[in-house]
């Protein structure tokens, strides 16, 4: 669930006034209970940026519950997190000093939600971090510092918040100061200020305080207006994630029109644009826009979508780039530095879901470096498994290359979130991008060829007493194509010629020994187990015939390893994914059923997969 303050009485032109003017993402971290919330709920009453009525509203409900008023009611406002008295989830609230508009960003800092400030924090420009003046810094408050430091956030203001509780006392600011600086140092981290505050009665939040005569510095609201905003990332090369592609079918308009939120750079009408990881090429046509004068360029934080003179099939989750600028990386193999928040340990042998910008992919832990305790910053090495809020430095696998950026070139495609059973297990930044050599599916099939007792019947022999090779027949097309049909003609046709053959279909496999596949991951675990039922096959000496929709050039590659020593063939019709040559046969959707299944008989006779006497 989402809670977001939004003031829904602003005017069209304080709206529009608000859109104009220079916006900065803050991010508000502490330990449970330090007083966050009180401290964003204080910042929005004295600055008046409130809605009218608002923060009466509150107190009137708070008195008719009996309930002592807090300011964190003003964010606090869903009922189970006035219950628990704790933030469950990222609040976003907007208000303006004389300087510019703030998003806040209030993150959660229980220990139970502390995977939620991942996504908070990764929005923010610079953060507030708070510590309780009464008792000091935790644990918590050590790991979120580290965590900001890994994202990459370096504006950091510290607010030494509750010093009502420790009568003000000058020597408490002092000593919780150099405790956290001593640990930002270890880090490399500097907090550019410390603030002793009072949250709850408003000292030093928006207005200086007589109650702390020794503290002359700057208020909690004049450290954000000297913030500095990051350089516009309109100036980096364009990194456009694709969200979806919209296709469009009445009175002949065959657009497919590619949407997504320019994250850096600039897109202009007439750019050569490169789509990664699949290397295709187009210019673009046209830069659509919904509900909106049209355009010739967009640029970094626009939500677009576009147009290209040559349609070429691509997919959500790929990153488009412009040819004339810097690419970003492609590969299998990800160093990264990892949090790692699940209530399981992040272990080997297990597939997770790496979600970076729009893609989805699923990932393995490959290899651990080192693991680091972000609240004491001790280090093992030689760990066969991750803690629950533990840092690795580690190697991660996806089971298809996936286009990014290390975190240290563009931040907003070098930051990603693993997530577990459905829920943000992990996140981290890319350091760099690992040789994608000796690979998983490598691994597997060469321990595989060990492991496996081959039966002393040769394969020669079986051909002998099969009067067949064995291989996989693969056909692949758009959906409608008729792959299905052409499949089962051409079973039957070999069938009826005496040949070993068998037609895996798609529902087959899914109601045998498919039927343990979740929904989330059901194609690539598909084209896995689909690769290992090949191999059986194919080593019994069995022509084998399967259907793929769209079979992208990486699960071709996945089926035929995972079909080694046995062959294979493709075959596409009116293929879209699959280049010329990657393909052994290519046909026509329009050619009936008999003539495709007869040409791919031909083709496996002229391969010498069957009898020179079978046509």
């Amino acid at each position: 669930m989402n809670n977001t303050t939004e003031f829904e009485n602003l005017s069209i032109e304080q709206s529009q006034e608000f859109s104009d003017r220079q916006k900065m993402n803050i991010v508000i971290i502490g330990h449970v209970d330090h007083g966050k919330s009180t401290l964003v709920g204080r910042l929005l009453a004295d600055t008046n940026s409130l809605p009218q009525g608002k923060l009466e509203e509150v107190k009137a409900r708070c008195a008719q519950n009996a309930r002592p008023f807090e300011y964190a009611f003003l964010l606090d406002a869903l009922k189970d997190e006035q219950a628990q008295g704790i933030t469950i989830d990222s609040a976003r609230c907007f208000f303006k000093s004389d300087k510019r508009e703030y998003i806040l960003i209030d993150a959660p800092g229980h220990i139970e939600f502390l995977k939620n400030m991942i996504s908070g924090a990764a929005r923010a420009e610079a953060a507030v971090l708070l510590i309780d003046a009464y008792e000091g810094v935790q644990e918590n408050s050590r790991r979120h510092g580290y965590l900001l430091s890994m994202l990459g956030i370096k504006q950091i203001v510290v607010a030494v918040n509750k010093m009502d509780l420790v009568d003000h006392s000058q020597d408490v600011f002092n000593a919780v100061c150099a405790e956290y600086t001593d640990f930002l140092s270890q880090i490399n981290v500097k907090a550019e200020r410390f603030i002793p505050v009072s949250a709850r009665d408003g000292d030093f939040i928006a207005t200086p305080s007589k109650i702390m005569s020794w503290y002359d510095g700057p208020t909690i609201l004049q450290s954000l207006d000297e913030f500095k905003k990051e350089p516009a990332p309109v100036d980096q090369p364009l990194r456009l994630p694709i969200q979806d592609i919209y296709k469009f079918t009445e009175e002949d308009d065959d657009r497919r029109i590619i949407a997504g939120n320019i994250e850096t750079g600039t897109l202009n009408v007439g750019d050569e644009v490169v789509f990664y990881p699949s290397g295709k090429r187009s210019k673009v046509s046209t830069i659509e826009v919904f509900n909106a004068p049209s355009t010739n360029s967009a640029f970094a934080g626009q939500s677009t979508g576009f147009t290209m003179e040559k349609q070429i099939y691509i997919q959500p989750g790929e990153i488009v780039s412009r040819a004339d600028e810097p690419a970003p990386k492609i590969s299998t193999q990800l160093k990264t530095s990892l949090f790692w928040l699940g209530k399981e340990p992040l272990i080997f042998n297990k597939r997770y879901i790496l979600k970076l910008a729009t893609a989805r992919v699923p990932v393995w832990l490959k290899s651990i470096n080192t693991v680091l305790d972000a609240s004491d910053l001790s280090t093992e090495n030689n760990r066969s498994h991750i803690e629950r809020h533990d840092v690795t430095e580690c190697v991660l696998e996806t089971v298809k290359p996936i286009a990014f950026d290390l975190s240290a070139d563009i931040a907003q495609t070098g930051r990603f979130v693993l997530i577990d059973n459905y829920q943000i297990a992990g996140g981290g930044v890319i350091l760099e991008a690992e040789e994608n050599s000796n690979d998983l599916i490598t691994a597997h099939v060469i321990q595989r060829e060990k492991s496996w007792q081959r039966s002393r019947i040769t394969p020669l022999k079986r051909a002998e007493r099969c009067g067949q090779k064995s291989t996989l027949v693969v056909i692949s097309g758009p959906a409608g194509t008729g792959k299905i049909s052409v499949a089962q003609k051409l079973e039957e046709k070999l069938f009826e010629a005496g040949r070993h053959v068998y037609y895996l279909g798609l529902d087959n496999s899914l109601l045998g020994i498919d039927s343990d596949i979740d929904n989330e991951n059901l194609r690539d675990e598909y084209i896995r187990r689909l690769g290992e039922i090949s191999h059986l096959f194919t080593d019994a000496g069995m022509i084998m015939i399967a259907t793929v929709s769209e079979l992208e050039e990486y699960e071709l590659s996945i089926l035929k390893r995972l079909n080694h020593p046995g062959q294979s063939l493709v075959v596409g019709i009116d293929s879209e994914t699959l280049t010329d040559s990657k393909l052994d046969l290519h046909l026509d959707s329009g050619s009936n059923t008999e003539q495709s299944a007869t040409a791919i008989a031909k083709l496996l006779t002229e391969r010498n997969y069957l009898p020179e006497y079978y046509l």
